[in-house]
């Protein structure tokens, strides 16, 4: 039992600490633009690099 002690407030701390990155990262605008990366992520914007060039 005396372990509790520790590990309680170390959770809690630890859990504190969590959402004050997640408050940081929200106010940092880093969830303003969630489609934004997915479509960037499939588009293409380059041709392929070993395609034969037409003449």
């Amino acid at each position: 039992m005396e372990i509790l002690v520790i590990l309680v407030p170390l959770a809690l701390m630890l859990g504190g600490a969590g959402l004050v990155a997640f408050l940081w990262s929200l106010r940092r605008g880093q969830y303003d633009d969630l489609d934004g990366a997915a479509w960037r992520a499939i588009a293409d914007d380059e041709p392929p690099q070993d395609a034969p060039v037409k003449r």
